[in-house]
């Protein structure tokens, strides 16, 4: 971990970096998302504002406790990240509005959770969260999930499932069609939409250069 990826709260990233991921081998969510992360947020945090050691909190235990994606446990999975977060902050002694807003914001970031999110700090991670799984970034992480799971590339016979029902438990070309295209519309704050829009087009661009290439 190079300090200047966390900052300004290297020392508290160095408190809660032990707690907030189960090693398990995905690389997906690992400490290198949690610094992209940080840094989607810090970038919305910038011209949004809030509370920022909140959102920091937040961002480093969004996914404290590890669910595969094939599991049926996904949908909790944020929320037995922020009772994890509850139970961690306070035993570092935060104030009981810190770690309640802390784990509001972690239990909402989830795109399958369905919690709306209440606060700017809530509204900003989700927004941060769902950066990267858009663009570039997005594109690379549904591959290596893909294979992690054992999916195929794509159906040869109906890549984009025109005349069958979209399955991307199968399919990783399936999971564009299914969540990553729809992200953009979900954005909660004007920075984040902003950079969603980017982000969605890049991904757009990909998914008809490999739909020529196929």
């Amino acid at each position: 971990m190079t300090a200047t990826a966390f900052a300004p709260f290297q020392d508290l990233a160095q408190t809660l970096l032990p707690h907030a991921y189960d090693d398990n081998g995905d690389g997906s969510h690992d400490t290198s998302h949690l610094q992209r992360v940080w840094k989607n947020a810090a970038a919305i945090h910038a011209e949004e504002g809030g509370d920022a050691q909140v959102l920091f909190a937040a961002t480093l235990l969004h996914d404290c406790v590890a669910v595969e994606k094939n599991s049926p446990l996904r949908a909790q999975a944020s929320r037995l990240s922020a009772e994890k977060a509850t139970r961690v902050l306070m035993s570092l002694g935060w104030t009981d509005a810190a770690i309640k807003a802390t784990a509001h914001a972690v239990e909402a970031h989830s795109f399958s959770a369905g919690v709306t999110p209440a606060t700017l700090e809530a509204k900003t991670l989700q927004d941060a969260d769902r950066l990267d799984a858009l663009g570039m970034l997005g594109v690379a992480r549904c591959f290596y999930v893909a294979g992690r799971m054992g999916r195929a590339l794509y159906d040869p016979a109906d890549p984009h499932a025109t005349h069958r029902p979209l399955d991307d438990t199968r399919y990783a070309l399936d999971h564009f069609h299914t969540k990553l295209l729809k992200l953009a519309s979900g954005f909660q704050t004007a920075t984040g939409i902003r950079l969603a829009g980017i982000r969605h087009a890049r991904l757009q661009r990909f998914l008809d250069e490999f739909s020529e290439e196929i």
